[in-house]
């Protein structure tokens, strides 16, 4: 596939083993920016087509969660809506969080993949087995990530990744097929000319 050919094999090889993708939320799912109205409702944009990918890794057996140093309750509806595997919010120590659900669920960090943005994420980004972070993280940030996306913040960063672990481990051109209109021929068998 013509978009994942700017990744080197080595980083190919550190998503294969991911089955479990985590997300800091503002700067990634969002692009950080926070509207606040007169009676100080807090609101954020977010990117649908982050929420879109995650069935695709469900079928996939690759969990997905969030971790915020932030606790809004907006952020807390959006994971819900997307029916992520876990969300802990208003955290101070992201590693320590992620320690014991990885406990509990039985994976090692090396079977991690984490996307994040700035300090708060520092430390789980240089223990998991693939980091990530959006391109106008900050820029110590990006020094030590494994991969810097394409996008910025808020701009489907988490698909970005998540369509580069599917692609490394063989699943992701299985899904395009899946969902083609286009039988194997390659006609589409809708177009009657």
């Amino acid at each position: 596939m013509r978009y994942f050919s700017h990744i080197p094999n080595e980083l190919l090889d550190r998503a294969k083993p991911i089955r479990m993708l985590v997300t800091d939320l503002d700067g990634v799912l969002t692009d950080g920016g926070i509207i606040l109205d007169n009676n100080g409702m807090e609101y954020k944009s977010f990117q649908v087509k982050d929420g879109q990918i995650l069935r695709y890794l469900r079928d996939a057996t690759i969990q997905v969660g969030v971790l915020s140093g932030r606790d809004v309750a907006v952020s807390k509806i959006r994971c819900e809506q997307m029916n992520v595997d876990f969300h802990r919010h208003g955290l101070t120590d992201k590693w320590g969080a992620l320690s014991e659900i990885l406990s509990d669920k039985g994976i090692l960090p090396a079977e991690v993949a984490y996307i994040g943005d700035d300090l708060i994420d520092l430390d789980l980004l240089q223990r998991v087995g693939f980091s990530a972070a959006p391109s106008d993280a900050m820029p110590y940030i990006l020094d030590k990530v494994d991969y810097v996306c394409r996008k910025g913040g808020g701009k489907g960063v988490f698909r970005e990744v998540a369509d580069l672990i599917l692609y490394a481990q063989g699943k992701l051109p299985g899904l395009l097929s899946e969902n083609s209109r286009l039988d194997p021929t390659g006609t589409n068998p809708t177009n009657n000319e």
